[in-house]
C-alpha cells in the first residue's frame, strides 16, 4: 500500500477478538451480557448513592465517581465492538478512532487515581478517624476529584496528540479498539519519541497510583492486625482483599501492557490482558466495592421494598 498521510486516512479496519466466523456469536453475547451487567451495575450504584442520604459520605461519592469513570470507559469500547459482531464490518473512521483512544485513554488514566484516592480515604478513616472530617472535608473531596479527571485528560491530551502527527502506511490494526500501541505499528515514521512517552507516562501513573495504594494498606493493615475481636479482624481482612483484588487485577494487566517493549508478548495476550482491564474490571467493581457492603445493600433493600422514597 502506497504511503498515506495521516490526514488523507479515512479509516481504519479492526481486527477484533477472532477471525473464527463461528465463535462471533458466542462473543457477541458474552459481551452484550458483560456489558447489560456494566450498565445495571454502575448506574445502580450511582442512582442509589444519590437517591440515599446516609450514603454521602466521602467514600460513597468516590464510588460513584468510580463507577461513573468504569460505565465511560467501557461504554467507549464495548458499543463499538459489539455493533462489529453483528455487521461483520470492522471499520472505524479515523475521527472516530482519534476519538476512542482520547476518551479511553482519559477514563483509564483516571480509574488508576481514582482507586489511589479511595485506597487514601480508607486510610484515613482507619488509621486517622478523629481527622477524618477535617481530611476529608467537602472541599479537600472535590479537589481531589478535579485532580483525578484532569490527569485523566492531561495525559490523554499528550498521548493522543503524538499519534495525531504520524502518518500511517497502514489501515488495519490487528486489535478489537483503537488503542495506543496498535496503532503505532501502522505508522510510517518513527515511533520512539512516542513510545519513550507513553513508557514514561504509564510508568509515572502506575507506579505513582500503585505506591500509595500499597502504602495505604500498609498501613491499613497494619491497624487491622492490632483489632482485638477477631470477628473484626475477619471482617476488615474480607473488604481489604476484594479490594485488593480488583487494584491487582487492574494494576498488573494495564502494566503488562504498557510496561513492556511492544515485541515482548503476543497479539493474543495482548487481548486478553486488556479484556479484562476494559470489560471485566468494570463489571466486577460494583459487585467488589458495593454489594459486600452492608450499608449499600441495605440501602437497596430498602429501595427494592419501596420505603426509600
Amino acid at each position: 500500500m502506497a504511503t498515506e498521510n495521516h490526514s488523507t486516512v479515512t479509516e481504519f479496519i479492526l481486527q477484533g477478538l477472532t477471525e473464527r466466523p463461528e465463535l462471533q456469536l458466542p462473543l457477541l453475547f458474552l459481551f452484550l451480557g458483560i456489558y447489560l451487567v456494566t450498565m445495571i451495575g454502575n448506574l445502580g450504584v450511582i442512582t442509589l448513592i444519590c437517591l440515599n442520604a446516609q450514603l454521602h459520605t466521602p467514600m460513597y461519592y468516590f464510588l460513584s465517581n468510580l463507577s461513573f469513570v468504569d460505565l465511560c470507559y467501557s461504554s467507549v469500547i464495548t458499543p463499538k465492538m459489539l455493533v462489529n459482531f453483528v455487521s461483520g464490518k470492522n471499520t472505524i473512521s479515523y475521527a472516530g478512532c482519534v476519538a476512542q483512544l482520547y476518551f479511553f485513554l482519559v477514563f483509564v488514566i483516571a480509574e488508576y487515581y481514582m482507586l489511589t484516592v479511595m485506597a487514601y480515604d480508607r486510610y484515613v478513616a482507619i488509621c486517622r478517624p478523629l481527622f477524618y472530617n477535617i481530611m476529608m472535608s467537602h472541599q479537600v473531596c472535590s479537589l481531589l476529584m478535579v485532580g483525578v479527571y484532569a490527569m485523566g485528560f492531561i495525559g490523554s491530551t499528550i498521548e493522543t496528540g503524538l499519534m495525531l502527527k504520524q502518518s500511517y502506511c497502514e489501515r488495519l490494526i490487528s486489535y478489537y479498539f483503537c488503542e495506543i500501541l496498535p496503532m503505532m505499528k501502522l505508522t510510517c515514521s518513527s515511533t520512539y519519541h512516542v513510545e519513550m512517552t507513553v513508557f514514561l507516562l504509564a510508568g509515572f501513573n502506575i507506579t505513582v497510583t500503585s505506591l500509595t495504594v500499597l502504602i495505604s494498606y500498609a498501613f491499613i493493615l497494619s491497624s487491622i492486625l492490632r483489632i482485638n475481636t477477631t470477628e473484626g479482624r475477619s471482617k476488615a481482612f474480607s473488604t481489604c482483599s476484594s479490594h485488593f483484588a480488583a487494584v491487582g487485577i487492574f494494576y498488573g494487566t494495564t502494566a503488562f501492557m504498557y510496561l513492556k517493549p511492544s515485541t515482548a508478548s503476543s497479539l493474543a495476550q495482548e487481548n486478553v490482558a486488556s479484556v479484562f482491564y476494559t470489560t471485566v474490571i468494570p463489571m466486577l467493581n460494583p459487585l467488589i466495592y458495593s454489594l459486600r457492603n452492608k450499608e449499600v445493600k441495605a440501602a437497596t433493600q430498602k429501595a427494592l421494598r419501596g420505603k426509600q422514597f
